[in-house]
């Protein structure tokens, strides 16, 4: 194969490896939707059919992480092309992350079936929907390379810490309450670690995403260089 004919051959490459990303970007959003969509109300067979579908997440980060050795391995990329397969494989890798939060959910939801219906959460509902906005914008931003938005998911992640914490008290105090909301409130502490989780993972999207157009690693900064 002539260099030119290789250099297009690896770009095709490439080319597949991202589509295979952006793949399981989607399925690992649409869990999450679906989880929190479900648990919310109170739909067994959603929930369920939540658990099934971790599968083809699963199978997307294998089959990313086999092209991306392959591409590593034989072609022996260098700068943005070695950035870029770097940064899907750890990208790929928080996606699989965001399918096993969605199906910790929908275990919860599940589990919480059988328990008394449990008091309408507005903090738990906010939370579910900035987690659900990050992850989207952070997959956004990867997608068109938008360096100013990635940088912005960052900040967004300390409302959701702090809903997380209040959510926190306000299940605790229900538990001292009336003890028969014991089993359903520690569920639900399991869903807001989940979704606090899921916009960690999603601002881990967006620093990557940086690293990838910038080179730089923002993931240890407080403030980033301008």
């Amino acid at each position: 194969m002539n260099p030119f004919g290789a250099k297009r051959h690896f770009h095709d490459l490439l080319d597949l490896l991202q589509a295979r990303l952006l793949e399981m970007a989607g399925e690992a959003e649409d869990l999450v939707t679906r989880a929190v969509e479900a648990l919310f109300s109170r739909d067994r067979d959603a929930l369920r059919k939540v658990l099934d579908g971790d599968a083809r997440v699963d199978a997307l980060e294998l089959e990313v992480d086999e092209r991306a050795l392959e591409l590593l391995a034989l072609q022996q990329p260098m700068a943005k092309d070695l950035r870029q397969i770097v940064a899907t494989l750890k990208i790929a890798n928080d996606l699989e992350r965001v399918g096993d939060h969605a199906v910790k959910i929908a275990w919860a939801g599940l589990r919480i079936l059988d328990e008394p219906a449990y008091p309408t959460l507005p903090q738990l509902e906010e939370m579910a929907r900035l987690s659900r906005v990050m992850l989207a914008d952070s997959l956004r931003a990867c997608t068109t390379r938008d360096t100013e938005l990635a940088r912005e998911i960052r900040i967004r992640d300390d409302r959701v810490d702090a809903l997380r914490s209040t959510t926190h008290r306000i299940l605790v105090s229900h538990m001292l309450e009336d003890p028969r909301r014991i089993t359903a409130s520690l569920e639900l502490l399991l869903v807001a670690q989940s979704l606090e989780r899921v916009a960690d993972l999603a601002t881990n999207i967006a620093e990557e995403t940086v690293f990838l157009v910038e080179g730089l690693v923002i993931r240890h900064l407080s403030e980033e260089p301008r």
